[in-house]
């Protein structure tokens, strides 16, 4: 099965490591390209080219002011991608409280440091 254009859903359109980078640098505050290029240490066309793809699945809002192009994160666009990231959050979250529930348990036994043997130590006698 063909791979989905990455300008058909959020999902595909963030795919892209450089598109994540944009939008959590977005998430802060609106900001033109210029600034978007000089803080993630990007070519402006290759910005440019991310943004029209974020802003074609309606990740990004763009609005004109003058003769500058100002684009921010759609919070509302990106609350399925959260909705569906929470299940694995919750998945996560029952791990590490294993984790935490093995180590108290460790603790409570008095063994609060596991020893591994060193093969290159000598035993000493």
């Amino acid at each position: 099965m063909a791979r989905a254009s990455t300008t058909s859903d959020a999902f595909n359109a963030i795919a892209e490591p450089r598109r994540r980078e944009i939008l959590s640098y977005l998430a802060g505050d609106e900001r033109p390209v210029g600034e978007i290029v000089a803080a993630l240490g990007l070519e402006q066309p290759s910005v440019s080219k991310h943004l029209r793809v974020l802003r074609d699945v309606g990740l990004v809002r763009m609005r004109c002011q003058g003769r500058q192009k100002l684009y921010r994160t759609n919070a509302e666009a990106i609350r399925p991608l959260h909705e569906w990231t929470e299940t694995f959050e919750r998945y996560w979250q029952h791990q590490l409280n294993r984790v935490k529930e093995l180590a108290e348990a460790t603790v409570r036994q008095g063994s609060t440091v596991l020893k591994t043997p060193n093969p290159n130590q000598k035993e000493k006698s």
